[in-house]
């Protein structure tokens, strides 16, 4: 088989032969004790370990419907369907058929945000399809803990213990993951960590015997990112520190190459490329100034962008390696780590992003057809009817329409301040009106909430599939109590640079301004609720899901409130909403005026 990429050269034993001793040969003079001359050192004999890695999944058992975006050849783009579970499986195969000795790995957030044929089923198919494409390892990301920790273990240790609203074990019983979680930083009270930190395998044996070592690990950020009550005595250590202490110890049991799995990353700038680093940004670079040279390879994630970089690395023989695979299965890394025994060394080391490219889809626009520039991947029979089996069990519920929009709901691209646009006012107006009963004046959403925008058939109907696929983190309603100095300050933490900015979605009686160009603290100028200005004394009932109310999102004033009251889950408040008449008008007007320059 042709290989994705341009593997390595082999490296043969060399000798030199001296020219000098043919000539002896043919000499009949009496032996003569001539100097050794000098020869070449031979080259090192070399052990290649193929790595298939990918990123962010998200349980996206069919393809999503998503392009993987790629330079045209003249200076535009072009699109690529990519993307489903049976897809990946093939595509995983393919890299792996080019190494005797390979491994399989992930970058954290297999699950959540997921897919309905998935999510319904709490991500059991999805760690089905990942025990059946042969994971070996998956560090944990900030979305592995959206059900909370115990929910968590049973994704590792199997069983059907219910510690969510929905029943697990619906269809089949649940074995857990074949592969190891690996969980470096996320420490309990106890000082252990949640899972492994660590894990080896090692190839080969006698003078070809290598091991890699591989470290997993979460950003430090999965407080800020998933509800506190479900990682309750659970702390995230700094990922630098965490790494350089787990390098020695994996030296010392005998690793020749250490590689990271690490759910945090950064993008590049410019036209998308998936084998590019060009103007690379993010946490990822911070943590990469302060780790040990001792470190080969880092497999990233959590930005949901592609990307391949070389960093000088000092003391090493080789540039350190930092590789991404984009989102949703679109993409798997192909990479190969040649590696001297004799040394316990790794001496080169590449990678290439390789498209999973599926079957063409139809965007709101036009057929996205293949691209013959790369593989047309089919999808593995086993994988894809184990897919149809959950999707077919999930149909009852995702074809059923629940309302029409008067047309799309977007969630907006603001390139100053991420808010939610008309799909956020959409979801506000839902649930104010579904906790009027609490007493609720306003409601608010938050933007990184939103996963999807919602677009209806061309008839205007939405399905419960398609809310779903919008909100589908089970999130219930909670309504508590603000004065107006408490509810300004909320509005100002979503401007205050801890971690991504975003202008909380309001409903329609709520106006604001934002003025970045202000200090920290004092950008939100201008906030009316009903028409009229918010006073610091006055009281407010106000309305948010569960995540906020717990502090997520580094929203940490309106967590614990005495008087909240917990209400239905989002999703049936934003159903409720759209059903309650026959077309539901779809917000198009700006609740916030963002001021950037």
């Amino acid at each position: 088989m042709k290989p994705l990429f341009p593997l390595f050269p082999r490296v043969a034993r060399r000798g030199a032969i001296l020219p000098a001793l043919l000539a002896l040969a043919a000499c009949a003079a009496q032996p003569t004790h001539l100097a050794q001359a000098p020869t070449a050192p031979p080259a090192p004999h070399l052990v290649t370990v193929g790595i298939a890695a990918f990123n962010d999944f998200h349980g996206q058992l069919e393809p999503p419907h998503q392009s993987v975006l790629v330079p045209d050849g003249h200076g535009g783009t072009a699109q690529v369907p990519a993307g489903g579970a049976a897809w990946l499986a093939s595509a995983v195969d393919a890299v792996r058929g080019h190494y005797p000795n390979h491994l399989t790995l992930s970058a954290g957030d297999m699950i959540s945000a997921s897919q309905v044929a998935s999510s319904l089923y709490l991500d059991e198919p999805s760690i089905g399809v990942m025990n059946r494409i042969g994971v070996d390892f998956n560090a944990v990301g900030n979305h592995e803990f959206d059900r909370g920790r115990d929910e968590l273990l049973r994704m590792q240790n199997g069983g059907c213990a219910q510690f969510t609203a929905h029943k697990p074990c619906q269809l089949e019983p649940f074995p857990g993951a074949s592969f190891r979680y690996l969980a470096a930083s996320t420490v309990d009270k106890d000082g252990h960590t949640l899972f492994p930190a660590t894990g080896l395998k090692t190839f080969g044996t006698g003078p070809d015997k290598v091991t890699v070592g591989v470290i997993g690990l979460t950003t430090r950020t999965t407080p800020t990112l998933v509800s506190p009550g479900g990682i309750a005595g659970l702390t995230f250590e700094d990922e630098a520190a965490t790494i350089n202490a787990a390098v020695p110890a994996l030296k010392a049991q005998g690793a020749d190459a250490i590689v990271v799995l690490i759910h945090e990353g950064g993008k590049q700038q410019g036209a998308p490329d998936p084998q590019g680093c060009d103007g690379m940004s993010g946490a990822i670079l911070d943590i990469i100034k302060r780790l040990d040279p001792g470190v080969d390879l880092i497999i990233s994630g959590h930005t949901h962008a592609s990307y391949i970089c070389q960093f000088p690395a000092a003391g090493s023989a080789h540039p350190l390696l930092l590789t991404s695979a984009g989102l949703y299965g679109e993409m798997v890394t192909d990479i190969a780590l040649q590696i001297d025994p004799a040394t316990h060394k790794v001496l080169s080391a590449q990678a290439h992003n390789v498209i999973v490219q599926s079957d063409p889809y139809q965007s709101s626009t036009r057929l996205i057809p293949h691209d013959d520039r790369f593989p047309i991947f089919t999808p593995r029979p086993d994988v894809a009817s184990y897919v149809q089996r959950y999707v077919d069990a999930a149909k009852v519920y995702s074809s059923r329409p629940v309302g029409r929009l008067s047309g799309p709901a977007l969630r907006g691209d603001n390139p100053a301040l991420p808010i939610g646009g008309p799909l956020g006012n959409l979801i506000a107006d839902s649930q104010l009106a579904a906790t009027r009963g609490a007493g609720a004046q306003l409601a608010l959403m938050n933007r990184f909430g939103i996963r999807t925008d919602l677009v209806p058939a061309a008839d205007g109907t939405v399905t419960f599939g398609d809310i779903y696929r919008v909100q589908p983190f089970s999130n219930v309603l909670i309504t508590e109590t603000l004065t107006g100095a408490q509810l300004k300050a909320v509005l100002e933490q979503g401007l205050d640079e801890q971690g991504p900015n975003q202008g909380l979605a309001a409903s329609a009686n709520v106006r604001f301004t934002a003025d970045l160009t202000r200090p920290v603290g004092s950008r939100v100028t201008r906030l009316l609720v009903d028409g009229r200005p918010v006073t610091a004394d006055a009281k407010y009932r106000v309305t948010v899901n569960n995540f906020l109310a717990q502090g997520g999102d580094t929203f940490t004033f309106l967590a614990d409130k005495p008087d909240a009251v917990v209400g239905m889950t989002d999703l049936d408040a934003l159903q409720a909403w759209i059903g309650a008449v026959p077309v539901r008008q779809v917000p198009m007007e700006e609740r916030i005026n963002v001021i950037a320059h």
